[in-house]
């Protein structure tokens, strides 16, 4: 009697000739979940390539590192509101924080006469505590966050007026030298130190979202809250941290920005929390929550960089343009998330 002997295993080795490079085709095909990345690398990539073909010394080392360097502090802000925007949320207060932040700072250093390293961390603080207490009242109170954000926005940037209605200048000498910092990368190329603490913002970032148990919980509550809840995952605690993060990122944005401008001011960040918006959403991260990739949100930050470089060395067009350029592709991003969402069911 002939055994019968089971069908083997189909694997990738046993491909005939004619199925071997529709293998290989289908092996480097992106992930679906990676596209809205991809396509923010690509618009990048385009604006900076018609950039260098249209204007000389477009792509030097400088410009690109100027991209960094101008867009440091929402790069910051744009960390923090991935993290919100992930879990389902919106942070409407970051720009309001961040001139709360320069006031406060700029108080402490010019009138109190305190040492820049303890005004420094005392905004750290205030700025996480403020963005604890709205994520509380999200959590506990089942409050929608816009609402509650938009109450923080108005209540930081009303208490800016509080110290001062007029612009601090810091004069400091230490944090002056500070301001004037650099990396040298090579011989005419720099970086200064709010584009360095950007960098390790976005690397810390990376590690947290993407390497780290609080970073799948974050994705978990954005796919779905209820589901996060059956799965025993800590739904309340994530998103406290989540808003904390969120406002030591704004807080860190403004002690970026001080160092920008050596001045605070009441009417700092004005618009910022939109720009950060723009950004993540812009670097693939769906508005619903529950997807998206921090490596997105620095593409997303630098095509508005590069949008605002393009309208500077064209010096004909008016800056209103980057407005308008952002609303398209913000626009088209949503479009493409949403038949991306399509096709996925």
């Amino acid at each position: 009697m002939k055994a019968t002997l089971p069908e083997p295993a189909h694997t990738g080795s046993q491909t005939g000739p004619h199925t071997a490079p529709h293998a290989a085709a289908k092996a480097w095909r992106p992930a679906a979940r990676h596209l809205p990345v991809l396509g923010a690398m690509l618009v990048f990539a385009l604006a900076s390539g018609g950039g260098s073909l249209a204007y000389d010394g477009f792509l030097s080392p400088q410009v690109f590192l100027n991209l960094l360097i101008d867009n440091a502090f929402l790069l910051i802000v744009a960390v923090g509101m991935s993290f919100v925007i992930l879990t389902g949320g919106i942070d409407l207060s970051v720009g309001s924080v961040l001139a709360f932040s320069t006031m406060l700072l700029a108080a402490l250093v010019e009138r109190a006469q305190w040492p820049p390293a303890l005004a420094i961390a005392v905004v750290l603080v205030a700025g996480s505590a403020f963005g604890a207490l709205m994520g509380w009242l999200i959590a506990r109170f089942r409050l929608q966050p816009f609402i509650v954000t938009l109450a923080g926005m108005f209540l930081a940037r009303g208490a800016c007026y509080l110290i001062s209605i007029d612009s601090i200048s810091i004069t400091h000498e230490a944090y002056g030298e500070l301001a004037q910092w650099r990396l040298p990368l090579g011989e005419s190329a720099s970086l200064s130190l709010g584009a360095l603490l950007a960098l390790l913002v976005l690397a810390w970032g990376l590690w947290l979202a993407h390497g780290r148990p609080f970073g799948r919980t974050v994705f978990a509550i954005g796919g779905s809250e209820t589901s996060a809840l059956l799965m025993g995952l800590p739904v309340a605690r994530t998103t406290v941290a989540v808003y904390a993060l969120s406002g030591l990122c704004a807080a860190l944005a403004g002690v970026v920005f001080s160092l920008y401008m050596l001045s605070g001011y009441g009417l700092h960040g004005l618009g910022l929390e939109l720009d950060a918006i723009a950004a993540v959403v812009i670097g693939g991260t769906l508005l619903s929550g529950g997807r998206g990739h921090l490596l997105g949100t620095l593409f997303g930050v630098l095509v508005l960089g590069v949008i605002q470089t393009l309208i500077s060395f064209d010096g004909s067009l008016s800056s209103w343009w980057t407005r308008i350029a952002i609303g398209a592709l913000l626009l088209a991003a949503c479009l493409l998330q949403r038949l991306f969402e399509l096709r996925r069911r």
